[in-house]
């Protein structure tokens, strides 16, 4: 990929490109954002364009061998690592990112704005929790201790580090400090605070910000998960419980809680708290009088702005840690009836408990 074709964050672009341009590479990067907003695009033309042997104007040629490779996601000195677990799609005993390597380079191509979800439905992992395991961390020590196939950067790119346990960063912690000439890692994060402090101290952090609603809808075009009836759903769902709790119905929160409850699947429910995590983020954003970074579609310009004045200072808050903890115990046969109706009691007691 090359910058040119990178959707939105030009400043964010315009920064690798001089880091690139005067030698100031830094050997491990930590690149954070809301999902879905560009940073594995950004983190791949800037691997492209340290790589590309004829580069033009500030960007890579996309036509050397390096290029096409990149393109192709085939570089023999780039790898990648992302959660997995395992499923039907390999037959590893311990799977490792190596295991689905065709399945991510076929959506990393097609959409480089994929989210968490998209990847694990790509993966046929739906119904787990991916992890980034030790295992991924010998293999990595592994291609890294081989001599690099052409004459320029090795790099890694993992994805969602924040998946990685401790035992899996001790591994890497001395190869990420000390890593082998020309070797460049760089790590994409959703929830930058959850990143291991081993690996997260050592890394240069960049901001990855939001995309506008216009750049949101050309990311939208490229997703082959995008579904219409399912924003729709979710979307009046979600405004069905806002309206519920931030007009003081409890009772009928707890229904909107039981529907959710109620969809036909595990990996639904855990589709819809994403949704409703980035909803809330949203109504932050507004809050922050940052409504133009949000993405949010003209039709809902509204409904954000009367959520925003509704919820208390630290409601958003308090709400996507409260989410985040009912995603992790989807996969742990807690009843999702209790799960869904423990967060709208959270939520509402967040409001008017003052």
């Amino acid at each position: 990929m090359r910058f040119a074709d990178v959707i939105g964050n030009a400043d964010v672009a315009k920064a690798l490109i001089s880091m690139a341009d005067s030698g100031r590479v830094a050997h491990a990067m930590l690149m954070y954002e809301n999902e879905g907003c560009g940073a594995l695009a950004l983190a791949l033309a800037y691997v492209q364009y340290l790589n590309c042997s004829s580069p033009v104007g500030g960007d890579s040629c996309g036509e050397c061998p390096s290029c096409r490779q990149m393109a192709k996601l085939i570089h023999p000195d780039v790898h990648y690592v992302f959660p997995v677990n395992k499923g039907p799609k390999t037959t590893d005993d311990k799977p490792t990112s190596e295991s689905y390597i065709k399945y991510w380079r076929e959506l990393a191509v097609a959409n480089p704005y994929f989210t968490e979800a998209d990847l694990q439905r790509a993966i046929g992992i739906e119904s787990k929790n991916g992890l980034i395991a030790v295992a991924e961390a010998k293999a990595i020590i592994s291609k890294l201790s081989l001599t690099a196939v052409a004459d320029g950067y090795k790099a890694v790119i993992f994805y969602l580090p924040e998946k990685m346990n401790q035992e899996t960063a001790n591994r890497l912690l001395k190869m990420v400090e000390e890593p082998p000439e020309k070797t460049l890692f760089i790590f994409i994060t959703h929830s930058p605070e959850k990143v291991l402090q081993t690996i997260f101290s050592r890394c240069q952090s960049i901001r990855v910000m939001p995309l506008t609603k216009e750049e949101m809808e050309k990311t939208r075009a490229m997703n082959p998960f995008d579904d219409r009836e399912e924003y729709d759903q979710f979307m009046d769902l979600f405004a069905d419980l806002m309206r519920a709790v931030t007009s003081g119905e409890l009772q009928a929160a707890l229904e909107c809680g039981e529907a959710v409850a109620g969809l036909e699947s595990r990996e639904k429910q855990k589709a819809f708290c994403n949704f409703a995590g980035e909803c809330i983020r949203k109504i932050f954003m507004v809050q922050q009088k940052m409504p133009q970074i949000a993405g949010i579609a003209d039709q809902e310009q509204e409904f954000y702005a009367d959520m925003a004045g509704r919820c208390g200072k630290g409601f958003c808050m308090r709400t996507i840690t409260n989410i985040e903890k009912v995603v992790a115990m989807i996969d742990r046969n807690v009843s999702s009836k209790i799960l869904f109706c423990d967060l709208v009691n959270r939520m509402y007691l967040s409001i008017w408990s003052r």
